[in-house]
Formats: structure tokens, sequence, C-alpha cells
């Protein structure tokens, strides 16, 4: 990309606790886990959701959301360290022994889920369009949230590459890359404005290579392989459908990767047609089970709200005519 190619794009993207009560008529019920406590919840006015300030939303990676490192012949390592879940599927076979922080799943069918998992992510991904034009070297942009397209390979070769969610903590950064994508040696994505790794993806249509000693943020969908060289760290995940990943002395940390705290309900309002609107404040880059009850005893899923932003609106339409509802909100 020439210079005042280079500014032109820069130029254009830069623009670019309970309360317990008693209803004559209803009684509302919560259970937020991981700490599970019973709650019963005042009636309030409708609440209103809030819109994605962000152009994309929140990518839907199933149960693949669970690993670090997720490939389909093997993973080969020599010194690396995984902060979350490893997994091989329908291969089976590690070569070298990484440091796992998390779970070991070779060949299994947890692995195969994953990986039906991924196929989904990854083609929905694929299918997104009207995004930005992008070609060559990223080093040196600042880009702001939304949908990037190349026709052929990305680098981030020369400068660093910085990624603005202009205060938005929800903002989604998509990058389609239908050839390769590489890292040089040292080179960094940068994160401000609120951006969070587990809100970028890289969708690949052949392998990466990261550079040693480089910093990338992100969720990496490889349709092919992914090799991480010596000393480089991806704040994301390294998730491979049809290769292996390669990983040197190097670090994959899953986001999130620690305990998160428990979802928990706002306001809970009966609609005037009996439907009941719940908020739930959650963690964004987690997929949400929502189960109902009718005596806390039997439960039945009643949604799974796939990572969007926080707090999540929802309304249960099965609470007509229901005169108790209790409410359950689970990750897994």
């Amino acid at each position: 990309m020439g210079k005042r190619q280079n500014s032109a794009l820069r130029t254009r993207i830069r623009k670019q606790t309970t309360k317990i009560v008693t209803n004559t008529n209803l009684s509302l019920g919560r259970i937020s886990r991981v700490g599970a406590t019973l709650l019963s919840l005042t009636l309030a006015g409708m609440l209103a959701g809030n819109d994605a300030a962000a152009a994309q939303t929140m990518v839907p990676l199933g149960s693949a959301a669970k690993f670090g490192v997720l490939a389909a012949t093997t993973v080969t390592s020599s010194g690396a360290t995984i902060n979350g879940n490893l997994g091989i599927s329908p291969g089976n076979t590690v070569t070298g022994s990484p440091t796992v922080n998390g779970g070991t799943h070779l060949g299994d069918p947890v692995a195969a889920l994953a990986q039906g998992d991924l196929l989904v992510a990854y083609s929905n991904l694929v299918a997104r369009t009207g995004g930005a034009a992008v070609s060559g070297n990223l080093g040196g942009l600042t880009l702001i949230p939304g949908l990037y397209t190349s026709t052929s390979f990305l680098e981030i070769t020369s400068g660093d590459l910085i990624l603005d969610a202009q205060g938005d903590p929800n903002a989604v950064f998509i990058f389609q890359i239908p050839s390769t994508f590489i890292t040089t040696v040292g080179r960094k994505v940068i994160l401000s404005g609120g951006a969070t790794a587990c809100h970028i993806f890289w969708q690949v249509g052949s392998s990466v290579t990261l550079g040693g000693d480089s910093i990338i943020k992100g969720n990496i969908l490889a349709y092919t392989s992914i090799t991480i060289n010596s000393g480089a760290t991806l704040e994301g995940r390294a998730l491979a459908q049809n290769g292996e990943v390669t990983l040197a002395n190097s670090t994959i940390t899953a986001v999130p990767n620690v305990t998160p705290p428990s979802p928990s309900f706002g306001p809970i309002s009966r609609t005037p047609a009996g439907l009941v609107a719940l908020l739930i404040t959650n963690t964004t880059c987690l997929t949400l089970t929502l189960k109902v009850s009718a005596d806390i005893t039997s439960w039945a899923t009643l949604a799974i709200l796939t990572p969007g932003n926080s707090p999540y609106a929802f309304t249960d339409t099965t609470a007509s005519g229901e005169a108790k509802r209790f409410y359950r909100a689970v990750y897994e």
C-alpha cells in the first residue's frame, strides 16, 4: 500500500444485594451462580437493552471458547504455556510437553464438539459482508471497531497495530483474511479506548505465523495451521480447523481465563401482555445459559445467550399466565 493510500485509509478509519417483596399477583425469583443464591426481586418498570455501539455483533464461539489452543491434527510444543484448555480433534497427538493450566482433551467428545462449534464460528465470520477494505501491512495503523476485509494476506511487519474501541468495552473488531496472516519479531497489537482481546477475531483462510516476541491480541480462527514462535504472547485463542498448532517457547492465555463474577439480575418487570422482562449483568465474552423453574426443583433451559453486551436484556415470552417464575443464569 503506497503512502498516499495508507494515509487515506488511516483518515477514513479514524472517522469511522437482595430485595424481598410481596405482590398479590406475581412472585418472581432468581438464582445466580457461581454461588447459588435464591432471591425474590421487586417488580420495576421495563428497561430497554443497550444497543451495541460497535458495527459488528459478537461472534458465537460456542464450546470452542473454552479452549486456549484447539487443533485438528496435532499440537507440537517446545516449552509453551497454555492458560486455558488444550484440545485436539479428530487427531489426538501432542508432541512435547506444554504446560497446560486447564484441561486437556485429546480426540474426545469435548474436543470434537469444540471443533464443530469452531466450524460454525468460522462460517459466521466468512459470511459477514460490508467490511472496509484493507491490504498488506497493518503496522502503524489505528483502527476503530468494525469489519475489515482483505482480498489476500495481511501482516503486521512495520510498526504496531492499535485497536481503539473509543470507550466501548463491547466493541468488536473482525479481520477477514483469505490467505495468510503473519507478524514479525516484536510486533504488537495494542488495545486502547477500552478494547478487549475477547472481542477481536482474526479469520484466516490458510495459515498463521506469529513472530518471536510479538504480542498479539484476539481469537485466531485459522482454516489450516497456526505457528507461534519463541517468546510470542497471544492473549486470546489459537483455533485451527484442519491442521496443527505449533508452539515454541510461547504463552497463550484464553480470555476471559479467570473465574468470572456470578451473573446477576437487575430489575424484573411484567409487561401488559404478561411477559417478563429481565436485565442480566454478565461477563460479555462468555455464553450464558438462562434457566427457568416454577418450583426451584425442576429447571428447564429457557435460552442460551451468546456473548454480547452487558447488561443483557431478555424477554421471557413463555411467562404469560404463570403466577410464579424463578430464573437461574449459569456460565456453561
